[in-house]
């Protein structure tokens, strides 16, 4: 993700994804804006996100665990998932591709801002099971790379297909595989 995003430095707006967003770079204002806060914040959010799982830190250094999250919460809430809503309106691949990033834009808000709240109301449970959820989405940027792999390597799908099928497989899996894990630790 870190070589993906350095492709982009310095801002450019001709090369890797946006070679194919150009209509959207030359035509909607403040579109190169939005893609620039969603892959630059996003990179951060998704390292955050990486550290916040770890029971010996969480133990040993509540503190450390309390600010990383805090400034994951942020991040998500006020860049990583606005921007994202923006540029799904946008995405490529059509209605189903753009109700899927929209959809995991506002999701990924939602759970963000419920775990957040959960832990201001010292709901360790609840706050716990939000931020997975939350971090199952942020970790979408890597799954839909995977899945695109994959998909274009096993059954050369035309470009827009593989768009339409990595929208909806970058996201929802990994919420299934949250949701499974919650409802195991139910039992």
């Amino acid at each position: 993700m870190i070589q993906i995003t350095w492709q982009y430095i310095p801002f450019k707006s001709e090369v890797a994804f946006l070679q194919i967003k150009q209509t959207e770079v030359a035509e909607i204002p403040f579109y190169l804006t939005f893609f620039y806060v969603h892959v630059y914040s996003a990179i951060f959010v998704l390292l955050a996100g990486f550290f916040q799982f770890n029971n010996s830190l969480l133990k040993k250094y509540p503190k450390v665990h309390r600010n990383i999250g805090k400034f994951y919460v942020l991040v998500v809430l006020f860049l990583s998932a606005p921007s994202g809503l923006f540029i799904g309106v946008f995405a490529n691949g059509g209605l189903y591709s753009k109700i899927s990033f929209v959809s995991l834009s506002i999701l990924w808000f939602y759970f963000t801002l419920k775990g957040f709240l959960f832990i201001k109301n010292k709901n360790i449970q609840q706050h716990k099971a939000f931020m997975l959820r939350s971090f199952a989405l942020t970790f979408s940027a890597i799954t839909l790379r995977f899945w695109k792999v994959i998909l274009v390597y096993l059954f050369h799908p035309s470009p827009m297909d593989v768009y339409q099928i990595i929208a909806w497989l970058g996201w929802v899996p990994n919420l299934l595989i949250v949701e499974y894990y919650l409802y195991k630790q139910l039992k």
